[in-house]
Order: structure tokens, then C-alpha cells, then sequence
């Protein structure tokens, strides 16, 4: 039997079992109605519990060493794990068949309403780990966008998790780097049955990926992320002679001879073999059971019970309703003709640009500062870590996206880091750049995620949990926020926050398009620049961005429509009585969460809230 056929048949199974035979593809929602948790036990011995949730982070951090190491847990620091061989595969698989089993045999009858959300939202991610499990995509293991190789480049470059303030630090990401050249290997091979088995990235990301690689490579020494962490260590004086040479000697053996003969090699690949054999469809619909490997995607992101073609849909309503805003506003500062008129005007004019990435970053500075004191009036409880705010590295930016963020360490030794791509400052008005800061610092990601690593928590596992809907739903929400915090009075920042709200909606439209609906890259580009004010630069990356990572761009405006309309729901039913700084931390009590678990947090409170009221 072919491996595509034995997924076929496998992967159909397991997602129509749970998605409750529902042909939306929506998994089954095994959350209690609020009654039913609201009479539950006060007192229950939770260590089981307890006890699930500790096994199973434990273990996902031997099965991701890396992400173990950004989490501040230095013990594997040595490890690259192959994530692609039949061995992980399986240790994974067996992870999460025991974890999803072990909590389903778990007396819940006493536990408290926190507790059983805990359990729902444990069993809600493991179903959806099985069903991941049947879909290959061990044959695509990197893109432009998601691969371990970055993620080492940016550890070497002595600014990321990565220690290295000992000689066994240095020891450790030796290891860490000779492991890699294994990956590299593995990774081929995988690759390989892909070709053999129709499952290939689009010719377009694989050749992204290479001029990646390509890019970094071609890097001076001086220049050059990989080389960073030596640097900085060198020109502490605290070392002595000896561990000075021995530390050279381990950085130049780890780059040198593993790092940079395994990036070459893997570029080699994707340039001689691989490019020739890549697919021609640019979305998931073009691979073996494509339609249905993109709903589930959309099911691990936003759990949303609408057909994809309604979700298209409401993108491009969406669409059309921020355009209508974008043209008054257009009219308000002066801008004769239609929407392409106020699109050219507001990207053309020099005055809404910087002429470097300092200044950039600098202008972020100066609102964080404008922005901070602001929060007090929206939230009772803010978090201590504060956040950096840094240039995109050279070697990544051109496939970068506009910004992002990078979560500090629980401990507070790290700050979190706003990321800022300077590598075109004409894809960064001076107008997008509230809206920006909202999103990815605070009250958006930086907030989001700083206090989620404070929770206090039956196991550390919920301090690290995510949930792509819960996260960029809230970020956008924070966009929102602005507007009542009087941010966008200025009609200029005010089409900043219209610009970001139309990128939202038109991943709605493009997400879909690409993945579903048969788009093709070029037609998804046209759609965004015929609809926005983006540079095209941005809108490619964009566009290759939901190529690499389908479902993904969904997200936030799904997520920010739930928690839009949840807080409509606790206006509407309390009245008076409404806090919003009460609201805010009750979205943001347990961490990053499904939507469905949110709202029945929301129904909870309320309820609550209600009973107390009588």
C-alpha cells in the first residue's frame, strides 16, 4: 500500500471521529456547560492531576530540546533533537496516547471549575496531536518561515537562550551543533520520501529557504550571527588564558565543522535535487488530502466550527467594511479620489518614513513610554518583565515578517524582545506604528505572554501552553484597545490601525484562497496589493508566509472576534456592573487557551457574578 493512500484512509478516520462526524471539520467540543460546573466539589485531591501535566512537560522538553533551552532550562542545552526519525516519531506518538489516556482515566467529579478546564483544554490538545500525527509532515521539515537551522543560527549568535558564560557552555552547544549535521541528514531523507510520496513544499518556498541559508553564509565574519557569541566572549576579560583558547577552539570546531558544512550541504540539496521535484500548486490543496490537512490546521488555530468557505466569506465583508473607513478617513486629511488615490498618498509622501532603522527603533521607545502609563486605567494586574525593543538580524529579515515577539524567560533574566524588520522602511510608516507597538508589546503579545509566565499554576506546563487564536486573537484586541485609550485621534495612526485590521481580514480571504480554494501565489499577491496600502515587499513575504504555515494567518481576526463579542455579552448582561480591568484578567487568568475554553471561562464568570448579584 502507498504511504499516501495508508494516510489517507487513517487521517479521514481519526478526524471525522473527532470532529463528532460534523462536515466542518471542527473537532468535537467535549466542554461541560457552565451548570455543570458550577456545583462542583471545593475540596478534591488534584495531585493526579497535577502529576499528567508535570509528565508530559517534562517530557515534551526531551522531545524539544531547543525550546526547552528558550524556556531557561539549561539541562539540555547539549541536545538537537531529530524531530523527523522513526524513533522521536514514535516517542512522540507514545507521549501522547499515554498523556490523552491517563487524563481521561482521571475521577473529575470533585474538581473544581479551574481544574476541569485544565482537563478539557489538556484533552482538546492531545486529540488534536493524534490527528496531526496522521498527516506527513515529517516530509516537509523546514521552510523559509519555520526550521530548527534559524533557531541554531540565532543561538549562536550569543543573544538568544543559548548560554555561554561557561567553558561547558560552550561544550554544550558544540554538542548541540554536531547533533545539527545529523538533522541535516535526516531531514534529506525525509525530504526525499516526499518526493517519493507527492508531499513537496511549493518551488517557490524551497527556493526562499535556500537563498536563506545562502544569505547567511555569505556573511562576513564580523558580520555574521554565527559568530556572535564568540565574539562577546572573547572580549570579556574574566577568562582565563586557557579557558579563552579552549573556547575558541569549541565555537570555531562548532561552526566551522558542523554548522556551516551542514547549512551548505542542506542549501546544495534544495538548489541540485529538490527544486526540479518541488509541487506546483502553492497551497495545501495541491498535496494528497490537502483540503483536509488545512482544516485541521485551522482546527489546532481557531477551533472554529464555520466552513472554510464561510470564513472566506467574512474576509472579504470585513474587507469591504475597512476600505468604506480608510475612504473617510482619506476624505477627513484631504485626499481626493478612491481608495487606490488614499492608498498612493499615504504611502508615497518621504514624511511618513525614517530614514534608518534607529530612528525606527527609536520611535518605538518613545512609545512605549507614551503608551505604559496608559494601562493602569485597562488592567488591575500588569506584568513586571519589561521588553526590548530590537532590528530584525540582517540574515533573516528579507523573509521576515514586519515584527514580532520573542517571550523573555520566567525567571526575568531575559526581557521579552519586540522585533522590528528594518529591512525595508518604506513597508514602515510612520502611521502603523501605534498599532504595531499595541500588537506586538503591550498591552499585546509582551503583556499577553509576560503574564501568563506569572500565573500562578497547578503545573508549569500551563505557564507555556498556546493557542495561535487565544494569542493573536488578544494582540489584535489590543489594537482595539488603542481606540478607547485614544491612541488613533490622529486620522493618520487611526488608517494605521484600519491598515493592520485590513491585513487581518484579507488573511482571511488569502488564507482560504491559497489553501482551499485553489489560489496560486500570484493571484494571492494581486488580491493584497490591489487592496491595501502594504509594499509589495511585504505582501510577497505575506503571501510565501501562509504558503509555509497554513491556518495560522486566521487567527486573529477570528480570536479578536470572540473576545469582541464575549465582552459584548459580559456589557450586555452586567450592566453597571462592569469592570473592564475585571474582564481583562479574567480572559487572561489561565493562559493561552482555545476559544471554546474561553468562553465557557467567560459563562463561568458570569454566572458567578450573577449568583452573587441575587
Amino acid at each position: 500500500m502507498r504511504p499516501s493512500a495508508l494516510f489517507t484512509t487513517t487521517a479521514a478516520a481519526l478526524f471525522l471521529t473527532l470532529a463528532g462526524c460534523d462536515n466542518s471539520g471542527s473537532t468535537a467540543n467535549t466542554n461541560p456547560s457552565p451548570d455543570a460546573l458550577i456545583n462542583v466539589g471545593e475540596e478534591c485531591d488534584i495531585s493526579q492531576l497535577k502529576g499528567v501535566l508535570d509528565d508530559y512537560f517534562i517530557a515534551s522538553k526531551q522531545l524539544y530540546p531547543m525550546w526547552a533551552t528558550a524556556l531557561g532550562d539549561t539541562e539540555l542545552n547539549g541536545k538537537f533533537a531529530d524531530g523527523l526519525s522513526d524513533q522521536w516519531l514514535a516517542q512522540r506518538h507514545t507521549l501522547n496516547t499515554q498523556s490523552l489516556a491517563q487524563i481521561q482515566q482521571l475521577n473529575t467529579s470533585c474538581y473544581r471549575q479551574g481544574e476541569q478546564l485544565i482537563v478539557n483544554e489538556f484533552t482538546r490538545s492531545r486529540q488534536l496531536a493524534l490527528v496531526g500525527e496522521t498527516f506527513p509532515t515529517r516530509f516537509l521539515p523546514l521552510n523559509q518561515f519555520s526550521n530548527p537551522y534559524s533557531s541554531l543560527i540565532q543561538f549562536a549568535s550569543g543573544k538568544a537562550a543559548q548560554p555561554f558564560a561557561t567553558v561547558a557552555d560552550f561544550e554544550n552547544f558544540n554538542a548541540r551543533a554536531e547533533a545539527f549535521t545529523r538533522w541535516v541528514d535526516l531531514a534529506i531523507n525525509r525530504m526525499n520520501e516526499g518526493i517519493e510520496s507527492n508531499v513537496t513544499l511549493p518551488r517557490v518556498l524551497a527556493l526562499r529557504s535556500a537563498e536563506q541559508i545562502r544569505r547567511t553564509l555569505g556573511l562576513p565574519q564580523s558580520e555574521s550571527p554565527l559568530w556572535g557569541a564568540l565574539v562577546q566572549a572573547v572580549a570579556d576579560d574574566t577568562w582565563t588564558p586557557q579557558e579563552r583558547q579552549k573556547i575558541t577552539a569549541l565555537f570555531e570546531q562548532s561552526v566551522e565543522q558542523y554548522i556551516v558544512p551542514g547549512l551548505a550541504k542542506l542549501a546544495d540539496y534544495l538548489e541540485t535535487d529538490y527544486l526540479a521535484k518541488t509541487r506546483a500548486s502553492d497551497g495545501y490543496w495541491g498535496l494528497p488530502n490537502g483540503r483536509l490537512w488545512y482544516k485541521h490546521y485551522v482546527n489546532v488555530f481557531v477551533d472554529d466550527t464555520r466552513s472554510v468557505e464561510e470564513i472566506h466569506q467574512l474576509g472579504l465583508s470585513e474587507v469591504s467594511r475597512i476600505h468604506q473607513q480608510m475612504l473617510e478617513i482619506g476624505k477627513l486629511v484631504g485626499i481626493e479620489g478612491d481608495l487606490q488615490a488614499v492608498f498612493h498618498a499615504m504611502t508615497s509622501d518621504d514624511k511618513f518614513y525614517f530614514d534608518n532603522g534607529q530612528q525606527l527603533v527609536d520611535g518605538y521607545n518613545e512609545l512605549k513610554q507614551h503608551i505604559n502609563p496608559l494601562l493602569d486605567d485597562y488592567f488591575a494586574n500588569q506584568p513586571a518583565q519589561d521588553y526590548e525593543i530590537r532590528e530584525v538580524e540582517a540574515y533573516r529579515a528579507a523573509n521576515a515578517a514586519g515584527a514580532s515577539y520573542m517571550m523573555g524567560s520566567r525567571d526575568g533574566s531575559r526581557p521579552g524582545v519586540f522585533y522590528v524588520n528594518t529591512h525595508n522602511l518604506r513597508a514602515q510608516p510612520k502611521w502603523g506604528m501605534v498599532t504595531l507597538s499595541l500588537h506586538e508589546a503591550s498591552p499585546g503579545h509582551h503583556f499577553q505572554i509576560a503574564t501568563q509566565l506569572t500565573l500562578p499554576v497547578l503545573s508549569e506546563y500551563q505557564n507555556y501552553q498556546s493557542n495561535g487564536a487565544f494569542v493573536e486573537g488578544w494582540a489584535l484586541y489590543a489594537e482595539h484597545l488603542g481606540l478607547e485609550m485614544g491612541l488613533f485621534n490622529d486620522p493618520y495612526d487611526h488608517f494605521g490601525k484600519l491598515s493592520d485590521e485590513l491585513l487581518r481580514a484579507m488573511r482571511l480571504v488569502v488564507d482560504t484562497g491559497l489553501h482551499d480554494k485553489g489560489w496560486s501565489r500570484e493571484q494571492a499577491i494581486s488580491y493584497m496589493i490591489n487592496s491595501s496600502p502594504m509594499a509589495k515587499s511585504d505582501i510577497v513575504a505575506e503571501v510565501e508566509r501562509y504558503m509555509a504555515w497554513p491556518g495560522q494567518a486566521l487567527s486573529y481576526k477570528l480570536g479578536e472576534q470572540t473576545i469582541l463579542a464575549l465582552r459584548a455579552k459580559a456589557e450586555q448582561q452586567l450592566g453597571d456592573r462592569f469592570d473592564i480591568r475585571e474582564f481583562h484578567d479574567v480572559v487572561l487568568r489561565n493562559g493561552s487557551i482555545s476559544l471554546p475554553t474561553l468562553r465557557l471561562q467567560i459563562e463561568l464568570w458570569l454566572a458567578q457574578k450573577q449568583r452573587g448579584s441575587e
